[in-house]
C-alpha cells in the first residue's frame, strides 16, 4: 500500500493521497527477512506464548524488527536507525479480546524516496471484525513506556501516550510575552503554540478515494525536524475500513479472516551498517564455513547419526543466527545493545562485548568501538552508559527547558531580572536542537572498562604503529584529536583511583552516590533497585575493573612512547606532571604503588565460611522459602552435600561502613576472563580455584543449577532484607541466569586452560595436570547445564518449581537479539580450539 501525493501540507496530504497496491517507489523491491524467532528446531514455541518476531533490512540496510504479541495484540514496527523510532498498535476483536495475528508473506517490500524510506507488510486476524487502536508513534522508548505503564491493555482511549516533558514546554512558552514567545516557536519551526499542539499525536484520519479507502496515522516531531507515517489498507475485495477516532475497525466481506496491509515511513537518518567481512575475523569465518559445510554434508546423508546430525546442523544454525543478530546490531556509528528493546548505544555492553568477542572479531572492531565511546565522552571524560535519540531527546531536553524556565519565572517574581534573562537564554538554546542526542553519564564501571579496551588495542602487534598512530592522531569526529579525548578519560579515571592509590583504606574506594540516608544507586552492570544487595562499594569496579584500569594506563602510556608520543605531549595532555594522570605517566614508582594498592583491594570483599555457618544460613533462607521450593533445596544440599565443605567468595559488595555484604555472585568471571591466564603462580592459582567453587557449588550453597546454569545471584548469607529485595526485584536475584555471565565463566575457564598450556597444547608441568583438569570440568559442567536449559540464547531466563521438578522458563524482559549473547559465538569459537567438540 502506497500513497501517491502531492507534500502541500498535512490536510492536503492526507485528503489527496491515493493508496494503491504497490509501492510508489522506483527502488521497491521485495526481502526476505534476516532473522526470526521462534524459529522451528532451534526454539520451544511454547517459551515464546505467542509473541514472534521476524527482522528486515529497509533500503538503507538500516534493521526494522516487526513483532507480533498475541497476549496483548500489539504490533510494533521498530526502526532502529539513528533516532530509535517505532510504530505501534494493538488488534482486537469485536468484542475487545486481543487477536492473534499471523503473517500474509513471508517477505516485506521496501523503498526509498528521498529521504523517507518504507516498509510495508501483510497480517491476517481470523475473525470477521477488528478493531485497531493504541496507535502510537515515535521513540521506542516511549512504546517501552506504554507496554510497562500496562496502559496498553485497557480499553481503546486517544491520545494513546502522553508526554507532560512536552505539554508543560508548550505551557510554558505560553506564559511568555509575544516577542519572547515567537522566538521560541521560531526555534520549533512553528508559528502558534496550537502548531505544537498538534504535533503531540498523530492525525488519524480516512485516506483515498470512492472504494480505495485506507487510514493514515502521521505525526511531526515537536520540533518539525522528522515525521513517522502508518498507513493502514485492505482490499475492497475482502473487506471495508473505517476511521472513528481512536479506532479503526476493518470488516470482512463474508465470514472471512481478515488480510490488511501495514505501511510504516520515517525521514529519519540512517546508520552505516558494518559486513560481515568487517566484523568477524578470517579465522572466525573459517571456522564458521567448516560448520556450514559440516551442515550440509550430513544433510545430505554423510552417515552420522540422527542425533550428531541433529547437533551438527542446529550448531551451525545457531551460529549463524547469532552471526546476523551480531550484523543487526552492528554500524559503524555504535553498536546496539539489543532488539527491540535497546536499539541504542549502551557504553558498558558494547566495550564488554568487545573484551569478550576479541577471539573472532577483527581488529577494525575495537576501532570502532573505542572511536564511539571516545566520541560521547562527556566533559570531565565520562563514558556515556547509554544515549537518547530522536523522540526521547525530545522528552529530555524538554524536561530541561522546563527546568530553566521555572527557574526563570522564580526569578521574575523576586525581581532578578539579569539571572532571569540568563535561565532564558539557557532554555531558548536548548530549542535550537531539541534532537541533539543526550548522553547518560550516571555509571561508573564503563569508565575503568575504556583503558581496558584501549590498552588491547594497542598491544595488538597484528595493528601497525602507522595505523594506531593515524587512529589516535583522527579528529574527524569534531571534538579534537583521539589520543586527547582518551588521555580525558584516562585523566579522569587516575583521579577515581587517586585516593585509593595513596591510602589504601575502604572509605577511599570508589563508592556509589546516595539515594537517600539509608540507600545507594547502583553504578554497575546490576543496575537494578536490589542488584548489589543496597552496597556502597561494588566488588566488580573495587576489585577488578579499577585494578585492571590501572595497569591498563600503563600499558597504553608505554604503547603511546612506542608510538612516537613524548614524555611531555603525555605529561600536558594529562593535565600537567602533577595530576593523578601526570603522577601516573611520570612517576614510575607512584605509578607502581597505586597499582598494588589496588590489586589488593580484593582483600575487603573476601568471605570465609564455616560448615556450620553454611547450614545455619542456608537452612534459615529455605525456612523462608514456599514450601515446595523449600522441599526441593533441602533435597540438593542432601543429595550434593554442598554444605559439608567450607566455602570462600567474594562479597558482592560492601555496606557503607566498608562491611562485605555476604552475595555470592558471578562477578568474578570477569575477573576470569581479563587475567593473564599464564599466571599460574600459587597466589593466582588459589584467587582463580576460589572463584571457580563458589561459582560451581551447588545451589542454595553456592551458584550452580543442573539444568539451568549458574545462577547470577545467592543471597542465604545476607540479611532477610536482602532477601525481600531480591524478591520484589528479580533481575538480578537468586531467580535468574544471564547469558552474559555464563558465557564470561565459559571464556574465563577456557582462559586459565590455554593460559597453563604450552604452544603445544600440553599442559605446562606436572603440578598444573588437576588444576587444568579442575578447570575444565568446570567448562563442560557449566556448557552442559546450560545447554540443557533450552534457553542460553536468551538475554537472561528463570526457572520454577513445580511437583519436585525444576522447570526453565524465559524471562520476561527477555531481548531478542541482545549483544551480551552473541558473544556466544567466541565461545563456540574458542571451545572448538580447544577441541570440545
Amino acid at each position: 500500500m502506497t500513497k501517491t501525493c502531492a507534500f502541500a501540507g498535512l490536510a492536503a496530504l492526507l485528503m489527496s493521497c491515493v493508496v494503491t497496491a504497490k509501492p510508489a517507489s522506483a527502488q521497491a523491491r521485495t526481502v526476505q527477512p534476516v532473522l526470526g524467532f521462534p524459529e522451528q528446531g532451534l526454539d520451544d514455541p511454547a517459551a515464546y506464548q505467542g509473541y514472534q518476531t521476524r527482522f528486515f533490512r529497509d533500503a538503507k540496510g538500516n534493521v526494522v524488527q516487526v513483532y507480533l504479541d498475541a497476549r496483548s495484540g500489539r504490533v510494533v514496527t521498530l526502526l532502529a536507525d539513528a533516532v530509535n523510532e517505532s510504530v505501534g498498535f494493538t488488534v482486537r476483536d469485536g468484542s475487545g479480546k486481543p487477536l492473534r495475528l499471523e503473517w500474509v508473506s513471508p517477505g516485506a517490500v521496501v523503498s526509498q524516496a528521498g529521504s523517507r524510506r518504507t516498509i510495508e507488510y501483510q497480517l491476517v486476524a481470523n475473525a470477521p471484525r477488528i478493531l485497531i487502536g493504541w496507535i502510537l508513534l515515535g521513540s521506542m522508548r516511549v512504546e517501552r513506556d506504554l507496554v510497562y505503564s500496562g496502559r496498553n491493555l485497557q480499553p481503546f482511549d486517544w491520545p494513546t501516550f502522553r508526554l507532560p516533558e512536552q505539554e508543560e514546554l508548550i505551557s510554558n512558552i505560553e506564559r511568555l510575552d509575544p516577542i519572547e514567545r515567537q522566538r521560541h516557536l521560531g526555534s520549533l519551526n512553528a508559528s502558534y503554540p496550537l502548531d505544537l499542539r498538534a504535533r503531540l499525536e498523530p492525525d488519524l484520519l480516512t485516506t483515498g478515494v470512492r472504494d480505495r479507502r485506507g487510514a493514515s496515522a502521521f505525526q511531526q516531531s515537536l520540533d518539525w525536524k522528522t515525521s513517522l507515517q502508518l498507513d493502514l489498507g485492505v482490499d475492497p475485495r475482502e473487506g471495508s475500513l473505517l476511521v472513528v477516532v481512536p479506532t479503526v475497525s476493518i470488516n470482512a466481506v463474508g465470514n472471512k479472516p481478515i488480510r490488511f496491509t501495514v505501511r510504516v515511513t520515517t525521514d529519519a537518518p540512517a546508520l552505516t551498517p558494518l559486513t560481515r567481512e568487517q566484523i568477524f575475523n578470517a579465522a572466525f569465518l573459517r571456522f564458521l564455513n567448516d560448520a556450514r559445510v559440516a551442515a550440509d554434508r550430513v544433510s545430505r546423508g554423510g552417515g552420522a547419526s540422527g542425533a550428531a546430525l541433529g547437533a551438527t546442523v542446529s550448531r551451525y544454525r545457531q551460529l549463524e543466527r547469532d552471526v546476523r543478530g551480531t550484523e543487526l546490531l552492528s554500524s559503524k556509528e555504535k553498536l546496539m545493545a539489543g532488539l527491540p528493546n535497546y536499539a541504542t548505544y549502551f557504553g558498558r555492553d558494547m566495550m564488554m562485548t568487545s573484551l569478550m568477542m576479541q577471539p573472532v572479531w577483527t581488529d577494525a572492531m575495537a576501532e570502532f568501538v573505542i572511536a564511539s565511546a571516545l566520541r560521547k565522552l562527556g566533559p570531565q571524560g565520562d563514558v556515556s552508559h547509554e544515549e537518547a535519540l530522536g523522540g526521547q531527546a525530545i522528552r529530555e531536553n524538554s524536561s530541561e527547558y522546563n527546568a530553566h524556565m521555572t527557574e526563570h519565572f522564580r526569578l521574575v517574581r523576586r525581581g532578578n531580572k539579569a539571572a532571569a534573562d540568563t535561565a532564558l537564554a539557557n532554555a531558548r538554546a536548548l530549542l535550537v536542537d531539541l534532537q541533539k542526542v543526550r548522553e547518560n553519564y550516571h555509571m561508573r564501571d564503563d569508565e575503568f572498562q575504556l583503558p581496558v579496551v584501549v590498552a588491547r588495542y594497542l598491544g595488538n602487534p597484528a595493528v601497525t604503529t602507522a595505523r594506531k598512530r593515524s587512529f589516535l592522531l583522527d579528529s574527524s569526529d569534531g571534538r579534537g584529536s583521539r589520543l586527547g579525548l582518551l588521555m580525558k578519560e584516562l585523566s579522569l579515571v587516575a583521579s577515581l583511583a587517586a585516593p585509593y592509590a595513596r591510602d589504601p583504606v575502604v572509605q577511599n574506594l570508589i563508592g556509589s552516590p546516595r539515594i537517600d540516608s539509608t540507600h545507594w544507586r547502583s553504578i554497575s552492570w546490576r543496575d537494578s533497585n536490589a542488584g548489589y544487595a543496597n552496597g556502597r562499594f561494588a566488588m566488580d569496579i573495587n576489585a577488578i575493573w579499577a585494578p585492571r584500569a590501572l595497569e591498563s594506563i600503563a600499558e597504553i602510556i608505554a604503547s603511546l612512547k612506542s608510538t612516537g608520543f613524548s614524555d611531555d605531549r603525555l605529561a600536558a595532555l594529562a593535565g600537567g606532571a602533577t595530576s593523578p594522570l601526570g603522577q601516573l605517566v611520570r612517576d614510575p614508582v607512584f605509578s607502581g604503588r597505586a597499582r598494588q594498592n589496588w590489586q589488593g583491594a580484593v582483600r575487603h570483599f573476601v568471605v570465609s565460611l564455616s560448615p556450620a555457618e553454611i547450614r545455619t544460613k542456608v537452612q534459615q533462607k529455605l525456612q523462608w522459602l514456599p514450601a515446595e521450593e523449600r522441599a526441593y533445596w533441602q533435597g540438593v544440599v542432601a543429595r550434593t552435600a554442598a554444605d559439608t565443605l567450607p566455602l570462600e567468595f567474594l562479597a558482592i559488595s560492601l555496606d557503607s561502613a566498608g562491611k562485605p555484604i555476604p552475595v555470592v555472585n558471578t562477578d568474578p568471571a570477569t575477573e576470569l576472563l581479563l587475567r593473564n591466564g599464564r599466571d599460574t603462580s600459587p597466589a593466582g592459582i588459589a584467587s582463580v580455584e576460589r572463584d571457580v567453587r563458589a561459582i560451581m557449588r551447588p545451589y542454595p550453597v553456592g551458584l550452580f543449577i543442573d539444568g539451568l546454569g549458574p545462577v547470577v545471584a545467592n543471597d542465604a548469607y545476607a540479611p532477610t532484607s536482602v532477601w525481600e529485595a531480591f524478591r520484589r526485584d528479580t533481575y538480578h536475584s537468586p531467580r535468574v541466569v544471564w547469558g552474559r555471565e555464563v558465557n564470561l565463566i565459559l571464556l574465563g575457564l577456557a582462559n586459565q586452560v590455554s593460559g597453563a598450556r604450552n604452544d603445544s597444547a600440553r599442559v605446562r608441568s606436572q603440578e598444573l595436570i588437576e588444576y587444568v583438569d579442575d578447570m575444565r570440568g568446570a567448562l563442560m559442567r557449566t556448557y552442559l547445564a546450560v545447554e540443557a536449559s533450552g534457553l542460553k540464547h536468551n538475554e537472561l531466563w528463570s526457572y520454577e518449581i513445580s511437583e519436585g521438578k525444576l522447570r526453565p522458563i524465559r524471562y520476561g524482559a527477555s531481548t531478542d537479539v541482545q549483544l551480551w549473547n552473541v558473544t556466544d559465538l567466541a565461545v563456540q569459537f574458542v571451545l572448538k580450539q580447544m577441541g570440545v567438540y
